[in-house]
């Protein structure tokens, strides 16, 4: 027996693909035979004057489903090898590709007046609005989650218009004087937002967080290890004290581990155990919490539930002008210095760096449950990277289960994506996937899990060649976080990078308010280039499916494994690189 084609089917119906193989493709040569998975071609060969036949080889082509995702397989029983072969087999090839193409779903056009956001979308993500109908908050949270994806494929799809939110403006006001700015600081967006904020505050300067949600709520949780949390200990804005207290939960080991059940033995790997990589998860609404109260104790504020709408910068100052949410009022406040810690939707970051605002990015989703068996995961261990699977309809899943706490889980689901306007990437396809394939991840009943919040957003990539290949910076305002790519290379969400950060970047940007330094020139200073980003854009790059093109379902997790298998041979050497990077956090 041999394996002759390994195949992706880009319907996630089986069943039609089943019954196209069973009633309508026609091979060109052999004889069909339907079998309950797929069918037999038989062949024979004249081997006598009384032309007596015999079996020859036949061909095998059976279909399955895995991961929303159906596969397709060739095997030739016999050692002899069938005429046209080949003929056949790119016959299927190509008949496959005719009647099942390559299809990028999109979220539908919803009228929330009309309709809520679960009658909206149940038609199209079923168990999407299922398990979200579970959470506390899921309406509010299934809403955020479509219109990130919305504001997402804005950007992607209009990357060389960007909405223009950042203004020059007249020096002077009515009376010939600009007037004094309200703030030394104001920051866009309370999530890592908070934490910078937080530690200014402490030295002295007049702060304001601006949040479009109710702060200190957020879709993502954090992890770190102890040695990356010292310098927030170091910087002075916790005890060690008050990092015991935000520890949600400390676990053992974490397991890395790539599915190779169709790869052949030399690239097999086993587990690869990190122990000290985000082996710490942070109560991170505590975090926040307490990151609030430092910052009011220092005299700042913060407008939560506020929404920026534009910036009229000055050689003196920054206007704001926000709309509170909830009541529809207009607002308007100045400061020094604006600090963009929006993230990845920020329309700041976009119009700063146009068509390079993003090289790629990662779609993820997840959430908090309670519930699992024991027998299911020990929550004393966390899966810092696993793939159970192949390329599925062109991406390559990764899982990650890190412990929280009590007996919480909180589980992500992610892929490494190009961005593309045709394909941008989708969270709600995604939170499809995750709900259906979760059972196959690890062995649960869905129905039995708690369900406490979910987790998602699109974590950008950008790949840098050298320390100024970004605008982060603007006069009188700076970006930080995922809206200036301040990264981890592996996976390049910001809490890790930005808390390993802080310290140079606090120092800087204390010099340049002192010194009234803050001209664009002097403000992309204020950086934190990692220089090994640009390596290990490889890896991520090589775990990216192109829009449009077909690989083998096999070769990314043939490629992870055999890092693994190189991680696992020089532990000491080849592990140090991944022991300073977060996969996700």
């Amino acid at each position: 027996m041999r394996e002759i084609l390994y195949r992706e089917v880009t319907a996630q119906d089986t069943a039609s693909v089943l019954a196209w193989l069973h009633l309508e493709w026609q091979p060109t040569i052999g004889k069909k035979v339907i079998t309950p998975d797929g069918i037999r071609l038989q062949f024979s060969q004249d081997t006598s004057k009384r032309s007596q036949t015999i079996p020859e080889s036949e061909l095998s082509i059976f279909v399955w489903s895995v991961q929303r995702t159906t596969y397709l397989k060739v095997f030739r029983w016999g050692e002899q090898d069938i005429r046209e072969q080949n003929r056949i087999v790119q016959q299927l090839i190509a008949d496959l590709s005719d009647r099942f193409p390559q299809r990028y779903p999109k979220p539908p056009e919803i009228n929330l007046k009309k309709q809520s956001i679960f009658e909206a979308l149940d038609p199209y993500y079923p168990k999407t609005v299922h398990f979200f109908q579970k959470m506390p908050k899921g309406e509010y949270d299934l809403q955020r989650a479509y219109w990130w994806e919305q504001r997402w494929r804005e950007s992607v799809n209009n990357p060389q218009q960007p909405k223009q939110v950042v203004f020059k403006k007249s020096e002077v006001g009515a009376n010939g004087r600009s007037p004094s700015p309200e703030y030394d600081l104001i920051y866009i967006g309370g999530a890592l937002g908070a934490i910078h904020a937080a530690v200014m505050a402490k030295l002295g300067y007049k702060v304001l967080i601006i949040e479009r949600l109710p702060f200190g709520r957020m879709n993502r949780e954090w992890n770190i290890s102890r040695s990356e949390f010292q310098n927030l200990i170091d910087l002075g804005l916790f005890t060690a004290q008050e990092f015991e207290s935000l520890i949600a939960r400390e676990y053992v080991d974490g397991f890395n581990k790539f599915f190779d059940g169709n790869l052949p033995p030399h690239l097999k790997a086993a587990v690869l155990h990190t122990p000290t990589v985000l082996n710490i998860a942070i109560a991170s609404d505590k975090l926040l919490d307490l990151c609030g109260e430092k910052l009011r104790q220092a005299g700042g504020e913060i407008w939560d539930e506020t929404e920026f709408i534009r910036a009229d910068i000055d050689s003196k100052q920054v206007e704001i002008q926000l709309g509170h949410l909830p009541t529809g009022e207009l607002k308007q406040v100045s400061g020094r210095l604006l600090i963009d810690a929006m993230g990845t939707a920020s329309p700041i970051a976009w119009q700063l760096n146009g068509k390079r605002t993003f090289d790629s990015v990662c779609p993820t989703v997840g959430a908090v449950v309670e519930g699992f068996e024991p027998e299911v995961w020990d929550a004393n261990y966390g899966d810092v990277l696993n793939s159970h699977g192949d390329i599925s309809r062109g991406r390559q899943l990764i899982w990650e289960l890190f412990p929280a706490a009590g007996e919480e889980l909180t589980i992500y689901l992610f892929h490494y994506h190009q961005v593309h306007p045709e394909n941008p990437g989708s969270l709600l396809e995604m939170y499809e996937d995750f709900f259906t394939i979760l059972p196959e991840y690890r062995r649960c009943d869905m129905e039995k899990l708690v369900w406490k919040k979910p987790t998602f957003g699109y974590i950008p990539g950008h790949f840098s060649v050298g320390s100024r290949d970004r605008t982060v910076a603007f006069d009188r305002l700076l970006a930080i976080g995922d809206a200036a790519s301040l990264q981890s290379p592996l996976i390049f969400t910001g809490f890790g990078s930005l808390v390993r950060n802080l310290s140079r970047l606090t120092a800087l940007l204390d010099i340049a308010l002192k010194h009234d330094l803050l001209s664009t020139e002097d403000l992309n200073q204020i950086r934190a280039y990692q220089s090994n980003v640009a390596v290990t854009w490889l890896f991520s790059k090589g775990m990216m499916v192109p829009t449009g093109k077909s690989l083998p379902p096999e070769r990314i997790n043939a490629m992870l494994n055999t890092f693994l298998v190189c991680w696992l041979t020089n532990p000491q050497k080849s592990q140090k690189p991944l022991l300073k990077i977060e996969p996700l956090g």
